[in-house]
C-alpha cells in the first residue's frame, strides 16, 4: 500500500494531457520507504515517505 504511516500521504490522481488535449487517467505515487524506526522504545518496521525521513519526523533504529 502506497501510504505513509506518519503523515498519511497516499496516491493522487489526475490526467495525462497530450498535445492535442486528449486526457487519460494517471496517478502519482509517493516515495515510500520501508524503514526500521523507534516507536515507544521498541523497533518497528513501518512505511514512511521520503519527505518524513528527510524532515526527521521519525527516528531510525
Amino acid at each position: 500500500m502506497a501510504k505513509c504511516s506518519v503523515c498519511g500521504k497516499g496516491v493522487s490522481f489526475g490526467h495525462n494531457d497530450s498535445h492535442s488535449h486528449r486526457k487519460t487517467n494517471r496517478m502519482w505515487k509517493p516515495n515510500i520507504r520501508r524503514v526500521r524506526v523507534v516507536v515507544d522504545g521498541t523497533h518497528k518496521t513501518v512505511n514512511v515517505c521520503s519527505r518524513c525521513l528527510r524532515s526527521g519526523k521519525v527516528s531510525r533504529a
